[in-house]
C-alpha cells in the first residue's frame, strides 16, 4: 500500500522515525504522534499508520523493560489495556481506518491542555481502590482515540502519570500501554481493509531508523535531572499537540 512513494521519498520517510524515536527515547512517547502528522503530509492516514506498526510495536516492547518487574505494573494497569484493545478494535469496526482531521485537532487539543495543566495546575492523582473501573473507562476511550487518529497518547498518558509510578515506572508502564495499543490498531487496520502484507514489509524497513533515533534518545534522558525530564515531557507534549493541531487544520483545506 506504500510501494508506490518515489525512492526518493523513503529518505524523508526514514528520517522522520529518527525523529520520532529520538523523541521517544527522551520522553517515552511520540513516534506514533510525529510519524502520523509528518508522514500525512504525503500518504493518506491510514497508510502513515501502517508503516508505523513495526517500529512503534518493536520501540515500546524495548522500553517495556525490565521485563521482571511487569508483574505488579500489569496488576494496576491490566484492566486499561483490555479497554485499549475493546476501543481499538470496536472504533476501527465503526469508524474505518485512521482519517478525521477533527480527530487529529481535538487530540492536539487535549495534549496541550493536559501538558498546560501539567505545568501550572495541580498533580491529578488516582484512588487506588479506583484503578479498576477508571483503568477499563480510560483504555477505552483511548482505544477510540487510537482507531480515529493512529495516536494513543491520551487520555492514557495522563492516567498512567496520575498513578505516581516515578520516572522509570512511567516509562514502562507507557510502553506497555503503548505496545498493546500498536497491537490492537494493526488489528483494527487489519478489520478496515486498511492493513496489507506489503505495508507490513515497508513498516520493517523503517525499524532501524526508529531503533537508532530511540538509542540516542535514552542516552540523552539518562543525563537529565527529574525535575527536567518533567520539563521536557511536559513541553514535548504541548509542541506535539500543536502539531497536531496545525497539522489538522492544514489538511482539511
Amino acid at each position: 500500500m506504500v510501494s508506490g512513494l518515489p525512492a526518493g521519498t523513503w529518505g524523508f520517510v526514514a528520517a522522520v522515525f529518527v525523529l520520532a524515536g529520538l523523541v521517544k527515547g527522551v520522553v517515552g512517547l511520540g513516534l506514533p504522534t510525529i510519524s502520523m502528522a509528518l508522514l500525512a503530509l504525503f500518504m493518506p492516514p491510514a497508510q502513515a499508520a501502517a508503516l508505523l506498526i513495526v517500529p512503534s510495536f518493536l520501540t515500546n516492547v524495548w522500553q517495556a523493560r525490565p521485563f521482571h518487574t511487569l508483574g505488579p505494573l500489569l496488576r494496576r494497569i491490566g484492566g486499561m489495556q483490555i479497554g485499549v484493545c475493546v476501543g481499538t478494535l470496536g472504533g476501527a469496526w465503526l469508524l474505518g481506518a485512521p482519517s478525521g482531521h477533527l480527530a487529529s485537532a481535538a487530540l492536539g487539543v487535549a495534549l496541550v491542555a493536559y501538558a498546560l495543566w501539567g505545568l501550572f495546575g495541580q498533580p491529578l492523582a488516582i484512588d487506588p481502590a479506583a484503578e479498576g473501573w477508571a483503568g477499563l473507562l480510560v483504555g477505552a476511550v483511548t482505544g477510540v482515540v487510537t482507531a480515529a487518529t493512529g495516536v494513543f497518547a491520551v487520555p492514557a498518558v495522563p492516567y498512567l502519570q496520575a498513578l505516581g509510578l516515578g520516572r522509570d515506572g512511567l516509562i514502562q508502564a507507557m510502553g506497555v500501554s503503548f505496545t498493546v495499543s500498536t497491537v490492537a490498531l494493526a488489528g483494527g487496520l487489519w478489520l478496515a481493509g486498511g492493513y496489507a502484507p506489503g505495508a507490513a514489509g515497508a513498516s520493517l524497513l523503517m525499524l532501524l531508523p526508529a531503533l537508532a533515533g530511540m538509542w540516542a534518545g535514552t542516552r540523552l534522558r539518562r543525563g537529565l535531572p527529574p525535575r527536567t525530564f518533567r520539563l521536557w515531557f511536559m513541553y514535548s507534549l504541548i509542541l506535539l499537540g500543536l502539531y497536531q493541531i496545525v497539522q489538522a487544520i492544514l489538511s482539511s483545506r
